[in-house]
């Protein structure tokens, strides 16, 4: 079952265009990760979503229930959304237990008790319902967040950079245990970051965002391996671009060698070749065409940056398991993989 559906949509803000032709999806149980950089329109979009923000043009569907269009506007509170904030929001004077009580005034004394016990349980403070929020870390007060969005029972969530207040050595601990518990309750999701990392620790799809445009939809993997654009590649990790001199039945030429195409549908306008740093292979060779310009160790592998010496404007990110040194001549190969083809300058 679809839970939000959004046509068309545009949004304008001082006369000028945030977001413009956005369509998306999200299926019940659903985690989707709003990415891109800061002012490219997700944040509109999460707020558009939640009724902060009027849309110019298009609809909003929650569930099968229209709930913005150019036309039509439904108060936030009426939407049965829940917001989880960057601040977390948390009142300061109230304990966990009142905090998570807030909102549920329909509810009798007793039904309060029982959600409210719930809900500490699920996050697992029962223990905390007594303390205030500065005396709580910050993970605890994301929980807090949390139990609190999910006490009134909303049909969709909505997360604007929730994690990016906690330490790192906490955050993806904090990251796996939201998830956790949204994917428990079956609550599904669309969560604002700028951060690629956080989207593909907490969320089933990401769309990446590009000037008020979505570029694409899918998972990390699809989008990491299979981009649509260079937009999108370069988004998603660091990728070096190779010029294709020609093709030859199922390989293209290239100042690497040739490279089996695995992509039939590849036409020779498409120009350039698009190799993730792994997907290169480096080998010792005395008089190589590439020497070590840099490299660093970063924990799990040496990352090395290699410049063609026939061609000064060919430099390479290629990530290795063996040492070399700056200055040492090598040769570059690439790995047997799916390529990926765009039609750019290389």
């Amino acid at each position: 079952m679809t839970q939000l559906t959004i046509n068309n949509l545009a949004c304008d803000y001082n006369d000028q265009s945030v977001i413009s032709e956005l369509s998306l999806a999200l299926d019940k149980n659903e985690i989707l990760a709003l990415l891109g950089p800061s002012g490219c329109g997700k944040t509109t979009l999460l707020r558009s979503i939640a009724g902060l923000q009027a849309v110019s043009a298009g609809e909003i569907y929650l569930g099968d229930k229209l709930v913005s269009s150019s036309k039509v506007m439904l108060p936030s509170e009426h939407r049965n959304v829940g917001m989880i904030f960057q601040d977390y929001a948390l009142f300061p004077h109230l304990t966990v237990e009142k905090n998570i009580a807030f909102g549920l005034g329909k509810l009798s004394k007793q039904e309060q008790q029982q959600r409210i016990s719930s809900m500490l349980s699920l996050v697992k403070l029962t223990d905390f319902a007594q303390r205030y929020p500065h005396q709580l870390s910050g993970g605890q007060q994301q929980r807090v967040a949390i139990a609190r969005a999910l006490a009134y029972q909303p049909d969709l969530m909505l997360l604007d950079e929730p994690f990016s207040n906690i330490d790192s050595q906490s955050r993806g601990e904090i990251m796996i245990e939201i998830r956790q518990i949204l994917k428990q309750q079956q609550v599904p999701a669309v969560f604002v970051t700028h951060s690629k990392d956080e989207a593909f620790a907490f969320a089933d799809k990401l769309a990446i965002f590009n000037q008020g445009k979505i570029e694409q939809i899918g998972t990390a993997q699809t989008l990491y391996q299979n981009p649509a654009s260079p937009y999108v590649a370069n988004f998603m990790g660091k990728a070096n671009y190779i010029k294709i001199n020609g093709v030859n039945g199922e390989r293209v030429m290239t100042r690497l060698g040739d490279i089996v195409i695995d992509d039939k549908t590849m036409r020779e306008h498409h120009c350039t070749v698009m190799l993730r740093p792994e997907q290169l292979k480096l080998s010792h060779q005395q008089g190589g065409d590439f020497k070590v310009e840099h490299c660093f160790f970063s924990g799990s592998h040496w990352v090395y940056r290699v410049r063609d010496e026939k061609d000064t404007a060919l430099a390479l990110e290629v990530h290795s398991n063996e040492e070399f040194v700056v200055g040492q001549s090598l040769d570059v190969g690439v790995e047997e993989h799916a390529l990926v083809t765009f039609n750019m300058a290389g």
